[in-house]
């Protein structure tokens, strides 16, 4: 599921009620709601199809601390979720945890929906992945708690490559660039050895951080747009060239349809989240009959010589600043996402939201390339006005200009600077 950042302008409503509340700290010494009767807990559906038992053993452990509480659960798909959980923020009857897709947390931190909570009172949050550490962070202070995270990898049709003469996956950029060169070749022009989608900007920027540069930086608590830095641009550089080489599509679209072309037979490979190859590969979607038993995810191996930093896709668990409940809502949050809930999680397919947990990960086979490409992460500027930026579409606008050859990388890095400069600050 894609999950896009909203606008401000969302949760403006509900703003003019959070406005009176005050800030409390649901991990501090307030110890507000810790004699709580009743807990309202907010999960998407993924929770209730996927991991009921986890979420159990969360309220078992609250219930077993704090003898006749009830806990209230509601579940949600992620298209619903924000209309609904805006309007009661409105009002007095906010749910004491909520789970959020970790790019829609900052425009609700940015307006005080959240409380800010005390890190070291959670399991493992020393070795939090840095991209979802980052997404709970802002202005300083901790606002939520990494749940699960998912990655992009590289899949590819291993009988194609392998009818060039490639039977292993690349370690090395190098190596890959060869072996993409040589199903180039062999299929010729309208064929995409690598589908890349022009305007996605989550595979462009991972580019652009291999490269050592970034959308943006921060100093003196300021952002300031980074694009047009001579690493950024290196990066758009190695982005531009994987477009004009290898991408044979429709260079004015994004990536919403990528597993679908890729199972059409149009590609020989993809960077994506870990879930696209088998989606393609599925019986509804194959239709060349081939990619069942043929595709391979790995590694995605970067320009700078290390692997391709990958953009940390995943969920928070946060608590309304409006919850009378905020101290047992900590609670609960920390038995379902803590040690024991991580293991259950893992158990289900999903990432660890812990360098720790991990590691152990890349000892087995089912699961060591999703684990090893998340090592190196990276995550959205946790900028105030970076929704802003985003519903823009200052970067996919770039990407397009870039990819069309209408501009070339410096002067649409240059021009979307400009763009973000002019909202990147602004609450």
């Amino acid at each position: 599921m894609k999950r896009k950042l909203i606008a401000a302008i969302g949760i403006a409503g509900m703003m003019v009620s959070i406005a009176a509340c005050g800030d409390s700290d649901s991990g501090s010494s307030d110890n507000s709601g810790a004699d709580a009767k009743e807990l309202t807990v907010w999960l998407t559906v993924d929770a209730q199809n996927n991991w009921p038992e986890l979420v159990k053993a969360a309220d078992d452990a609250v219930t077993k601390k704090h003898p006749g509480i009830k806990i209230k659960h509601e579940y949600y798909g992620w298209p619903d979720k924000n209309a609904k959980l805006d309007a009661v923020l409105a009002t007095d009857k906010a749910p004491d945890v909520v789970e959020m897709g970790n790019t829609e947390m900052l425009s609700y931190m940015v307006k005080g929906a959240f409380a800010p909570v005390d890190a070291a009172k959670f399991d493992n949050s020393d070795a939090w992945l840095d991209g979802l550490k980052a997404s709970v962070t802002y202005d300083g202070k901790t606002y939520g708690v990494p749940y699960y995270a998912g990655g992009r990898v590289a899949n590819w049709r291993k009988d194609l490559f392998a009818s060039v003469g490639v039977k292993s996956a690349p370690k090395t950029y190098t190596e890959l660039t060869a072996a993409l060169d040589k199903v180039q070749k062999k299929e010729g022009d309208k064929f995409s050895a690598w589908y890349q989608p022009t305007r996605d900007w989550y595979a462009a920027m991972s580019f652009v951080y291999d490269a050592g540069g970034s959308i943006a930086v921060e100093s003196g608590g300021e952002w300031k747009a980074n694009l047009s830095s001579p690493e950024s641009v290196k990066g758009l550089k190695a982005f531009q060239s994987v477009v004009d080489e290898y991408m044979h599509g429709d260079k004015t679209k994004d990536e919403s349809d990528r597993y679908i072309v890729y199972g059409q037979g149009k590609s020989g490979m993809i960077f994506a989240p870990a879930w696209e190859g088998a989606t393609a590969a599925a019986k509804e979607n194959d239709k060349t009959g081939k990619l069942a038993n043929n595709v391979e995810n790995f590694v995605m191996p970067g320009p700078s010589g290390k692997n391709l930093p990958v953009f940390l896709g995943g969920s928070d668990l946060a608590v309304p600043v409006k919850s009378d409940a905020q101290a047992v809502a900590a609670e609960w949050i920390n038995a379902f996402a803590g040690s024991s809930g991580q293991k259950g999680l893992m158990a289900k397919g999903n990432l660890p939201n812990n360098k720790t947990d991990l590691a152990t990960l890349k000892n087995d086979p089912a699961t060591a390339v999703p684990a090893t490409a998340a090592e190196s992460n990276w995550f959205v500027p946790m900028a105030p006005g970076w929704g802003q930026v985003e519903k823009a579409q200052v970067l996919q606008t770039m990407l397009q200009a870039i990819g069309t050859g209408k501009k070339t990388v410096e002067e649409a890095a240059k021009e979307a600077d400009a763009e973000i400069d002019k909202v990147i600050n602004t609450k």
